[in-house]
């Protein structure tokens, strides 16, 4: 049986989505899911519930992310491989069956290739992305896909990870090359942000977690490791010079727009306000969707 944790926090519109897609396929008795509304003020955790037996629901008043899934770890009765799902993405149930393939194999973290809609995003957020997944450590990285599978052994290793603000990026850092997967043919269908705004919103969290992963001893010099250097931005300048000069400058006019809104949070020591994106979550029409490891100029988050 393999676990599936989902923390949840204001979720009740997203939940449907990941949950009605991760359930469509499931045999009786093939997955284990859980789902922990934590510190929510909307309907999240009877959204889940109204899923049935299928979904448990374990509910905290602490709003916790790190926390959520320690939850779900005592009460997943030693289940393995183990998921865990942001709320906002969607995932099949034969996605799970092909991480759970890859984690049997040997590997100790296994995660999706992305797949992004991104029909109605201005430019200003279709840009950065055409540049972002371009880039060497995004394409390999665990982090920005929402999804992370483990192994028993893996999983040792990732609940060492001490409490930070960006799990996916700490979990990222933990992991050697020869340890993690990026699993071909499972994708987690990531919905981006739909104005410049929640963009930004997004990339001041991001720069805020690295600097605090950095600040961290154990995840130090791997994280050092996976920064962007000049040398991958001007490979993809070179590669199409026309289409992606002036990409790249956005997507660094961006860069450095977020990375001093982050230092006040970081001077601050405030790393625990978390800006949320709400557009992502709200309904759109469908959309098809562009794996983005395959066609990474096609612009997508």
């Amino acid at each position: 049986m393999t676990s599936v944790v989902v923390p949840a926090f204001n979720e009740a519109t997203a939940l449907p989505r990941l949950l009605s897609h991760l359930l469509e396929d499931a045999e009786p008795g093939e997955l284990e899911v859980l789902v922990v509304p934590n510190g929510c003020s909307d309907d999240s955790a009877a959204v889940a519930r109204s899923f049935g037996p299928a979904v448990r629901v374990i509910e905290t008043p602490v709003a916790n992310k790190h926390r959520a899934m320690r939850l779900a770890d005592e009460a997943a009765a030693g289940h393995f491989p183990r998921l865990y799902v942001d709320a906002d993405v969607e995932l099949g149930c034969a996605d799970v069956r092909l991480l759970a393939a890859a984690l049997a194999d040997g590997a100790l973290a296994a995660v999706p290739e992305r797949a992004i809609a991104t029909l109605g995003c201005p430019w200003t957020v279709r840009w950065y992305y055409d540049v972002w997944l371009r880039l060497p450590v995004v394409r390999a990285g665990l982090f920005g896909r929402g999804v992370i599978g483990v192994s028993q052994a893996g999983y040792a290793r990732l609940s060492q990870i001490p409490e930070l603000m960006g799990d996916d990026l700490a979990a990222s850092l933990v992991f050697g090359a020869e340890e993690r997967t990026v699993v071909a043919g499972a994708f987690a269908r990531i919905h981006p942000p739909r104005t410049l705004a929640d963009l930004l919103r997004r990339r001041i969290r991001v720069q805020t977690v690295t600097t605090q992963a950095s600040a961290r001893a154990e995840l130090a010099d791997a994280g050092a490791a996976a920064r962007t250097s000049r040398a991958d931005l001007m490979a993809l300048i070179r590669s199409e010079p026309l289409r992606m000069a002036p990409r790249v400058a956005w997507f660094l006019c961006v860069t450095v727009i977020a990375r001093r809104r982050a230092r006040k949070a970081v001077a601050a020591g405030d790393y625990t306000t978390w800006l949320r994106d709400e557009s992502s979550r709200e309904p759109h029409p469908p959309q098809p969707a562009q794996p983005a490891q395959t066609r990474p100029g096609s612009g997508a988050e």
